[in-house]
C-alpha cells in the first residue's frame, strides 16, 4: 500500500464531489482526549473501579443495571457523561464542517458514538444520525411511555472511589420511575428509537436526493472497526448503492472492499493530510 498516493486519492474524491457522507465510529474521539474501550484492558483502565468487578464493558453496558443497582449504573454513563460534556472536539471536526458546508448537497454524518461531539463541534443537528442514541438524551427505565427528554438540566455526581453515583438520580416525570440514558444498550429492549427513526428518515430523504440528482459522493469513514460494525456496513452499503467513494481512516482495521481508499492513520492526522492535499 502507498500512503502518498491513497492520501492524494482521497483529496481528489473529496475535491470532486457534490456532497460529503461523514461516518464515524469510537476511534474518532480518541484525538480529543476520549477514552479508547478497545478491548477490557483499554475500559478497565478507565475504570478501575469496575476492574475490580471484573465486568467487561458489554457487562457494564446493559439496561439490566438500572434495575439492579441504579448507583453503578448511573456512576458509569454519569462519569460519561461528565466526560463528554467537558472534552471539545480536536480540530479534525472543523476541517470537516469547513469542506462539508461547502458541497453543493451538503452533507450527512452517520455515527454509532453517542457523545454528541458532532453537535458541539458545529454540525447541523438535523444532518446527524446516532444509530445508537445519545447521552445527552433520557427515557424512562421501564419505559412507560415514548417521552425523550434532555440531559441540559441534569447533573450526576461520581464518588469513583466507590464507583457509585450520589443521589437524587434522574427520574421519570412520568412515571417516576429511574430514567437511564436514550442510548442502545447490550441485550436491550427497552430502547425507545422514535428519536434516531427520525434522524433515520432525514438521512434517508438526502439519500433519495443524492440518487435523483446523480450526485458524486464522498464518504468519509474514521474509527469504524470491526468490533461492532455498524458504521463499516452502512459505509459500504451506501458506497455501493450510491456509487461512491469511500474513503477509510483507521489505524488498525483499515482493510477496504475493492475500489475503496485506505489511509492506515488516526482520525485527525488522517484529515490534515488529506486536507493539506485540498
Amino acid at each position: 500500500m502507498n500512503i502518498e498516493e491513497n492520501i492524494k486519492l482521497a483529496a481528489e474524491a473529496i475535491k470532486n464531489s457534490d456532497a460529503l457522507l461523514i461516518t464515524a465510529g469510537a476511534g474518532i474521539g480518541v484525538d480529543s482526549g476520549l477514552p479508547d474501550f478497545r478491548g477490557n484492558s483499554g475500559f478497565w483502565r478507565e475504570y478501575p473501579a469496575i476492574a475490580k468487578l471484573g465486568k467487561s464493558f458489554s457487562e457494564m453496558a446493559n439496561p439490566v443495571w438500572f434495575e439492579k443497582d441504579p448507583k453503578v449504573a448511573w456512576a458509569f454513563y454519569g462519569h460519561r457523561l461528565n466526560l463528554y460534556r467537558k472534552i471539545n472536539p480536536h480540530s479534525g471536526f472543523d476541517i470537516l464542517l469547513n469542506e462539508a458546508k461547502q458541497k453543493k448537497y451538503g452533507y450527512f454524518v452517520f455515527t454509532s458514538n453517542v457523545d454528541g461531539q458532532f453537535q458541539k463541534a458545529g454540525f447541523d443537528n438535523d444532518k446527524i444520525d446516532e444509530c445508537h442514541g445519545s447521552i445527552h438524551h433520557l427515557q424512562c427505565s421501564k419505559p412507560c411511555s415514548h417521552k425523550i427528554w434532555s440531559t441540559k438540566d441534569i447533573d450526576i455526581e461520581v464518588d469513583m472511589n466507590v464507583f457509585e453515583a450520589l443521589e437524587p438520580f434522574p427520574l421519570c416525570p412520568e412515571c417516576g420511575s429511574i430514567a437511564r440514558p436514550n442510548i442502545l444498550m447490550f441485550g436491550d429492549w427497552a430502547w425507545l428509537s422514535d428519536r434516531n427513526n427520525e434522524q433515520s428518515s432525514r438521512f434517508n430523504k438526502w439519500v433519495y436526493n443524492l440518487k435523483n440528482n446523480n450526485a458524486k459522493i464522498a464518504i468519509i469513514e474514521m474509527g469504524a472497526g470491526h468490533a461492532i460494525p455498524t458504521v463499516r456496513m452502512h459505509s459500504q452499503h451506501t458506497f455501493r448503492n450510491l456509487s461512491a467513494n469511500l474513503i477509510r481512516i483507521n489505524p488498525r482495521d483499515y482493510d477496504v472492499p475493492q475500489g475503496g481508499i485506505s489511509i492506515p492513520l488516526e482520525s485527525k492526522e488522517g484529515i490534515e493530510r488529506i486536507f493539506e492535499m485540498i
